[in-house]
């Protein structure tokens, strides 16, 4: 078939026409990395690529399926590698000029998974300066763009993940979310992220193994897929004490799911927030899907009282915890908003802190009892539409000022506070023809919850389907 349909293939349906030898692992491969070399100069997704190094694994994938070896259930599949995440023998640079040349000498723990299931790894790719804010774009590999329109950001941190994806140059992806980041890009490019809860993905190493806020997870343009990928990277692991004890095969099972008399609350603002109404618009148009899915769904705000503050104080403890070295060997080389982060972390107090974790427990309690009357909340991903790739970041929403570089993600960030699992599912365009993603939080460790309803969606709606024009061939 035609490369480029080869590349925009479902990521489990083309691991099983590799593992049947419909199709080899090498042809895979080559077709990736010709789209990788036709369209990448023009978005910068991709900032390191192998390419020696990962057709060598397809044919050693080749090879050992022609002797009836097993290749896993992500056997032959290209990923790029969040360039946050380590990767042995790999330049990491984490978005920064201090570690322009930093090559890890061990792999980071999804790293192993994602490998140990068959996926062939093809490079990294690009985020933010240590993944700080939803816009890609950092001084050692320049700016990612959105591949709906070159001019405007394709959000952050995971937004070379993100772009790589929807253009066809890799079927699967790694990334991770603090604030956002698997699903701001993913609803920006019309792919499909989700937030784990803690402890799903387990993170290791670690240097605040207790730490709850950032959690790693799957990027995919299916639900299935992303189904596919986690499977592969859930499960326990003892170095990470917070894992979550079930295996990953959990989400290996069919998506399916009868949603009749499933009550689900529809929440357009988060309580007051301001977003922009041409998001509001598109998410509003598909409300009836959910009511034709079965669903019971009532207009209902949650209440994410304190959820901010929670959110900014454990994200500057993280910052100073994580990058106060580079603030005193290197403070020349980091960019405002990264310097401002580690010292708000610097300022914090023992009693703010603990402020903080008791206002985070009474933020899940609320919610908790809040989604004992609904099974998910539906809510906006993003409060505006990608914005200009050469503004640093929203000033204003709908007139209203945003105080801090992050402000304009409290739609995100405020169910990161909550520790909910969430997914960003694609759910229309604006009149400019921008993405739209639809955000489907579920209760307590309930991802599988999650996945079959963003599936249900998916399937009845088909937006993921609709490619960037840059990314197909001419006819």
């Amino acid at each position: 078939m035609p490369d480029t349909e080869l590349c925009f293939l479902p990521a489990n349906v083309l691991a099983r026409h590799i593992r049947n030898r419909d199709t080899s692992a090498y042809e895979v491969m080559q077709a990736h990395l010709a789209q990788i070399e036709r369209v990448n100069p023009l978005v910068n997704a991709i900032v390191t690529l192998l390419p020696e190094q990962a057709l060598a694994q397809a044919k050693a994938t080749d090879a050992a399926l022609a002797r009836g070896a097993a290749v896993g259930p992500l056997g032959g599949l290209p990923i790029a590698h969040k360039d946050m995440f380590n990767t042995r023998g790999i330049r990491t640079t984490y978005g920064s000029p201090i570690y322009h040349d930093f090559v890890p000498a061990q792999n980071d723990l999804i790293i192993e998974r994602l490998q140990a299931a068959g996926a062939i790894t093809i490079g990294k790719t690009n985020v933010p300066e240590f993944g700080a804010g939803s816009h890609t774009f950092n001084p050692v590999f320049g700016a990612t763009h959105n591949p709906y329109d070159l001019g405007k950001t394709c959000g952050g941190s995971s937004g070379g993940a993100a772009v790589a994806l929807a253009c066809g140059m890799i079927p699967i992806a790694d990334g991770s979310d603090v604030g956002g980041s698997l699903r701001n890009p993913a609803g920006y490019c019309n792919v499909v992220g989700l937030r784990p809860a803690p402890g799903r993905v387990p993170d290791y190493p670690s240097s605040m193994a207790w730490a709850t806020l950032g959690v790693a997870g799957p990027m995919a343009r299916t639900v299935e897929d992303i189904a596919l990928l986690l499977s592969a990277i859930a499960g326990p692991d003892a170095r990470a004490p917070l894992s979550i004890a079930e295996p990953g095969s959990t989400f290996a099972r069919p998506l399916a799911r009868n949603f009749a008399g499933v009550r689900v609350a529809w929440g357009r603002t988060l309580g007051g927030l301001p977003i922009n109404p041409r998001m509001t618009a598109a998410l509003d148009a598909q409300q009836h899907v959910f009511t034709g899915l079965g669903c019971i769904v009532e207009e209902a705000e949650a209440d994410w009282s304190d959820a901010d503050e929670i959110f900014k104080v454990l994200r500057a403890w993280s910052f100073e915890s994580g990058l106060h070295q580079e603030l005193i060997q290197h403070r020349d080389q980091l960019k405002d908003t990264v310097i401002w982060n580690i010292e708000q972390g610097q300022q914090l107090s023992g009693p703010q802190l603990a402020w903080a974790e008791r206002k985070r427990t009474e933020l899940y309690l609320r919610l908790y009892s809040f989604m004992q009357r609904y099974e998910f909340l539906l809510l906006p991903v993003s409060q505006i539409p990608p914005f200009d790739i050469d503004l640093p970041y929203p000033s204003a929403i709908n007139g209203v000022p945003m105080a801090t570089y992050i402000d304009w993600m409290r739609s995100c960030y405020y169910v990161s506070a909550s520790g909910l699992p969430a997914i960003s599912v694609p759910c229309g365009f604006t009149p400019e023809g921008l993405p739209v993603g639809l955000q489907i939080v579920g209760r307590h460790q309930d991802e599988l919850g999650v996945l079959q309803l963003a599936y249900a969606f998916e399937q009845a709606t088909g937006f993921g389907q609709i490619r960037p024009r840059i990314a197909m061939l001419p006819d």
